[in-house]
């Protein structure tokens, strides 16, 4: 397991290349130009200015999140064709400069859902919350105006992607979850030779949450799809991101048996941890087990058994001792939940040194 830490660039984000670089055993930063709109080439100039800031502290840069696909190929539209050769191009910019994974997703119109970026839990720290009633009743409106009115820009809440809101969903309503099937395949059949030919690994995400919102198709949503996924374009460079709070929301998702399915085409993991209430709301706790309706522990063994050599990073974190920070990406929360990871990995890494130190001292004992 190879971990690392998403980060959103020097003038972007309140944790700096230098406190990541003191967490222990995280090698690599996860990042994106997050200025450049979705379907633009990414300029090899400055793929490599983020390289160099990261040599600096000895940090890698081979996991990118994420190269966003434009609606219009999400749509189907014959303006697809064109975003879908800038996507190539930034693919294969991305791979002079030793970019290994791309994690991207196939939502339409938003990348990701709360109600509450700072809700309080018991602790007294807060976290991002999703509340089902409120969104099943809210208009999407007042859910952009929230997260928009952010200090920050949120990643998939862009403003260039919002001012179009209305005409999205416009575009949407005749879009089944067969039509996001076909169109999902048509830019796989196109990009994922570019991946092959340059030693990528496509890993597309997770919806989050796991369901239909605002009558939105969702498809990313369980392990029957993604095993349907891997399907449509069967290549090594046809992975997955598999993001345990994302898909830990429905509870009827098992994160274990999708590990023991899918091992070998998960290049990249997100571990995070959320608690499931009984009227469909959760909220993101710490990585701990216990604090949450993640099976984290069981996910770490899961990785661990079927030798996960992949990149993994801490997914969102509370806001914990006042910290000021981008919502769910702070770096207290986030680097404790690094080294809960690296304690359960130890520990199974133990218990399998003296299962092998005990099969050998049966062996020369029978001999």
């Amino acid at each position: 397991m190879k971990m690392v830490f998403r980060w959103y660039g020097e003038n972007n984000d309140t944790v700096s290349l230098d406190q990541i670089k003191q967490i222990p055993g995280t090698e690599g930063i996860v990042w994106a130009l997050h200025d450049l709109a979705a379907g633009e080439v990414w300029p090899l100039e400055r793929i490599q200015e983020v390289k160099e800031q990261a040599d600096q502290y000895g940090l890698h840069i081979e996991v990118v999140e994420s190269v966003n696909v434009h609606e219009d190929i999400k749509l189907g539209l014959p303006s697809r064709d064109q975003y879908i050769e800038n996507y190539k191009k930034t693919i294969e910019n991305l791979a002079q400069i030793g970019v290994k994974v791309i994690c991207y997703n196939f939502m339409p119109v938003f990348d990701w859902t709360r109600t509450d970026l700072y809700k309080p839990l018991e602790d007294g720290s807060t976290a991002l919350f999703y509340e089902k009633s409120k969104v099943d009743q809210m208009d999407p409106y007042e859910l952009v105006e929230k997260i928009a009115g952010s200090d920050v820009t949120m990643p998939g809440w862009e403003p260039e992607r919002l001012k179009n809101l209305s005409a999205l969903f416009d575009a949407y309503k005749h879009v089944t979850e067969e039509d996001l099937w076909d169109n999902l395949k048509y830019f796989l059949e196109q990009i994922i030779p570019v991946a092959e030919i340059h030693d990528i690994k496509m890993a597309i995400h997770p919806d989050d949450p796991p369901w239909p919102v605002f009558g939105l198709p969702r498809i990313m949503t369980c392990q029957e799809n993604f095993r349907r996924l891997l399907t449509l374009v069967d290549s090594p460079s046809n992975g997955i991101t598999l993001c345990s709070g994302s898909l830990g929301a429905n509870p009827d998702n098992h994160i274990v048996n999708m590990i023991n399915e899918f091992a070998d085409r998960i290049p990249f993991a997100h571990i995070r941890n959320v608690r499931i209430y009984e009227n469909g709301d959760f909220i993101e706790t710490s990585h701990r087990t216990q604090d949450g309706s993640v099976d984290i522990t069981g996910i770490v063994e899961a990785y661990h058994q079927n030798g996960f050599t992949g990149y993994a990073r801490p997914d969102h974190g509370r806001h914990i001792w006042n910290e000021e920070c981008r919502p769910g990406y702070g770096l207290y929360d986030r680097a404790l939940g690094i080294m809960y990871l690296w304690g359960l990995w130890d520990a199974f890494e133990r218990r399998k040194q003296n299962e092998l130190a005990q099969t050998t001292t049966k062996s020369v004992s029978t001999i």
